[in-house]
C-alpha cells in the first residue's frame, strides 16, 4: 500500500471518527438528560420523604380477605422447583392460599419435582395438555383456567392472583402486604432484588446494580408520575376483577397473551391503560428489611444475552406493536424510556468503537499521518456536558447499589459499568435480528433461562 494510499485511508478513517463522535456525544447526551430528569424527580421526592419505605400493614400471619391464587409456570425446573414450592407454603401459612404449579406433559422431570413438594393442601399441580414449551403466557392461562374450574366446583371466588416464578425466593410478609395493599389498588408490584453470587461478581452482578435503581428510583417516581407501572412477572399481584377485565378486553376468554414474550410487562400497562389502580410498594419488616422476591439470575454472558434479548423483543418491539403509544405526557415519557433499548444498543456499540478507533488515530497523528479534524464549539460542549453526566451516572450508580448491598457492591458496580454496556450490545443486536425474522415468519418461543439449586442454601433455588 502505498503512502498515498495509507494517507487516503487515514483522513477516510478522521472522518468516520468525527461523525461517529457527533452521533455518539448527541444521543448520549440526549439519554443523559433523559436520566437526569428522572434523578431530579426522584431527588424531590426524597425532599418531600415520599420515597420513604412504609411499615408493614399487618402482621405477616395475619388471615387474608380473600383467597391468593398464586400462579408459577415452569418448563424444566426440576433443580429449583420443588424447594421453591416447599419454602412458599413455609413461608405462607395462610388458609386462604393456593398455589397452582404448572407444567407440561413431556416435563417429568420438573412433574416429579413438584410431586415432591406435594402433601400440602394449597397445592395444586396442573399439568399442560400439550407438549411444551409453548410461551409463558400459554402456562399462566392453562393455570388461570385451573382456577376457574376449582372455583366452580368449591363454590369460591378468587380475590387475587399473584405471579411467580419457579426459582423465586418469597418474603414472609410479601402475600399479607400484597392482599392488604389491593384495598385500594387493581395492581401491585413489590421489588425484585437479585442475589449476588460469589461465582458471577460481574454478570449476576450487573442485574443487582440494574434493579437497584429501577426499583429504588425509576419505579418509585413513575408510580408517583401516575404513569402505567410494568409488571416484573414476580412479586405482582393483580385483582380478580382486573384480571378479568383484560380477559374480557382480549375477547378469548384468557387473560394472558400467549404470543407476547413478556405478558407480564404488558399486563400492567393494560390495567392502567383500562383505568385501574396500580402501586409499586416498598414496605420494611420489623428487622428494617425490604420486603420484596429475592432471584439468582444468569451468571453466564450467554444465559443473561438470551434472557434479556426475550424482555427487549417483548417490551421494544412487541410492546411498540402491541400496545402503541399513548398521548399523555407521563405516559408517552415512560414508554420511550421502555422503548429506547434497540437505540442504546447502537449508541454504546458507537461510543466503543470511538475508544478502539482512538489510540489509532493518535499514533497516526503523532507521526504525522493525518490532520485532525477539530470538534466545533457545539461538539465540544456536547462532550463536556456528557463527562459531567458520566460521572454523576456513576455517582447514581454507586449510591443505589450500595444503599441495597453495601459499599462493596457499590464499588463493584462501578466497574461492572462496562460489563452491563457490552451486554447490552450484545443484546441489541440479537433482538433486532431475531425481530427480523419474526416478521418474516419464524416464530419466537419461550426462550428461558435455566436455573439451578444454590449450593450454600441447602433447600432453596438460585
Amino acid at each position: 500500500m502505498g503512502t498515498e494510499t495509507v494517507h487516503t485511508v487515514l483522513a477516510a478513517l478522521a472522518l468516520f471518527q468525527h461523525e461517529l463522535l457527533v452521533f455518539a456525544a448527541f444521543w448520549l447526551a440526549l439519554g443523559a438528560l433523559d436520566e437526569g430528569a428522572m434523578d431530579l424527580l426522584w431527588l424531590g421526592l426524597v425532599a418531600t420523604g415520599r420515597t420513604r419505605s412504609q411499615p408493614l400493614a399487618r402482621a405477616p400471619e395475619s388471615p387474608l380477605r380473600g383467597v391468593a391464587a398464586v400462579l408459577v409456570p415452569a418448563w424444566q425446573e426440576q433443580e429449583v422447583v420443588g424447594a421453591m414450592l416447599r419454602h412458599c407454603l413455609d413461608s405462607w401459612p395462610h388458609a386462604e392460599l393456593r398455589i397452582y404449579a404448572g407444567c407440561y406433559r413431556n416435563d417429568t422431570a420438573t412433574l416429579r419435582a413438584m410431586m415432591a413438594a406435594a402433601g400440602d393442601p394449597r397445592l395444586r399441580i396442573v399439568v399442560h395438555d400439550c407438549d411444551g414449551p409453548t410461551t409463558k403466557a400459554d402456562c399462566l392461562n392453562r393455570l388461570y383456567d385451573a382456577l376457574r374450574m376449582d372455583e366452580a366446583r368449591g363454590g369460591f371466588r378468587a380475590r387475587s392472583v399473584v405471579l411467580h416464578d419457579a426459582e423465586d425466593l418469597v418474603h414472609p410478609a410479601a402475600l399479607s402486604e400484597l392482599d392488604a395493599a389491593l384495598d385500594h389498588a387493581e395492581f401491585v408490584q413489590l421489588p425484585v432484588l437479585p442475589e449476588p453470587q460469589a461465582g458471577s461478581r460481574w454478570v449476576a452482578g450487573h442485574y443487582a446494580d440494574e434493579f437497584a435503581e429501577a426499583h429504588g428510583k425509576t419505579m418509585v417516581v413513575r408510580d408517583w408520575l401516575g404513569a402505567g407501572l410494568p409488571g416484573a412477572g414476580v412479586g405482582c399481584a393483580f385483582s380478580r376483577e382486573a384480571i378479568e377485565g383484560i380477559a374480557a378486553r382480549r375477547g378469548a376468554g384468557h387473560p394472558f397473551a400467549p404470543d407476547s414474550l413478556t405478558e407480564d410487562y404488558e399486563f400492567g400497562l393494560l390495567i392502567a391503560e383500562s383505568g385501574g389502580r396500580e402501586r409499586f410498594l416498598r414496605v420494611r419488616d420489623t428487622e428494617g428489611a425490604l420486603v420484596a422476591t429475592r432471584e439468582f439470575f444468569p451468571s453466564t454472558i450467554e444465559a443473561a444475552t438470551r434472557q434479556k434479548t426475550r424482555w427487549l423483543i417483548g417490551i421494544a418491539f412487541q410492546g411498540w406493536e402491541r400496545l402503541g403509544w399513548q398521548l399523555r405526557p407521563a405516559e408517552l415519557w415512560m414508554r420511550l424510556r421502555d422503548r429506547r433499548g434497540p437505540l442504546t444498543a447502537v449508541v454504546l456499540a458507537a461510543a466503543y468503537l470511538l475508544v478502539v478507533l482512538w489510540p489509532v488515530l493518535y499514533l497516526a497523528r503523532r507521526a504525522g499521518l493525518v490532520t485532525p479534524l477539530r470538534p466545533s464549539a457545539a461538539l465540544a460542549a456536547l462532550l463536556a456536558f456528557n463527562f459531567v453526566a458520566l460521572g454523576w451516572r456513576m455517582a447514581m450508580r454507586f449510591a443505589f447499589t450500595a444503599h441495597a448491598y453495601g459499599w462493596a457492591e457499590g464499588a463493584r458496580a462501578l466497574l461492572r459499568m462496562p460489563v452491563s454496556n457490552v451486554i447490552a450490545i450484545i443484546v441489541g443486536r440479537r433482538a433486532i435480528t431475531t425481530y427480523l425474522r419474526s416478521l418474516l415468519g419464524v416464530e419466537l418461543h419461550w426462550d428461558k433461562t435455566a436455573h439451578r439449586l444454590h449450593p450454600a442454601l441447602p433447600g432453596l433455588v438460585a
